[in-house]
């Protein structure tokens, strides 16, 4: 299990799962202090420290603590996280999208 934010992202293109989506996807998270940018699309993905898109299809916002927990698997979010501003994001939804791209 990553224990780093740093960790998650330089080795994501590794559990890239080709095929997962049909279309063009962009996610920029800002967790605490790091800044990612992730674009997939059927059989490609990249990924880019600092934000290298304008408007991403899914925002992620959070803290670092919080994202490991739900990278790890110790957390799942739920309405609450959202609610009470632990997480924001633009388009939740797809916020699972980019778990079924990357999961194990």
């Amino acid at each position: 299990m990553p224990d780093s934010v740093e960790e998650i992202f330089t080795n994501l293109q590794s559990s890239f799962k080709p095929g997962v989506v049909t279309e063009k996807r962009s996610f920029y998270f800002s967790i605490d202090d790091h800044k990612w940018t992730v674009v997939v699309d059927a059989g490609s993905c990249s990924v880019e420290r600092g934000k290298t898109i304008d408007d991403a299809d899914c925002f992620v916002k959070t803290s670092e603590e919080l994202f490991l927990k739900i990278y790890n698997g110790h957390h799942y979010p739920g309405v609450g996280d959202f609610l009470s501003g632990r997480i924001k994001s633009n388009n939740p939804y797809m916020m699972k999208t980019f778990v079924e791209v990357f999961s194990g």
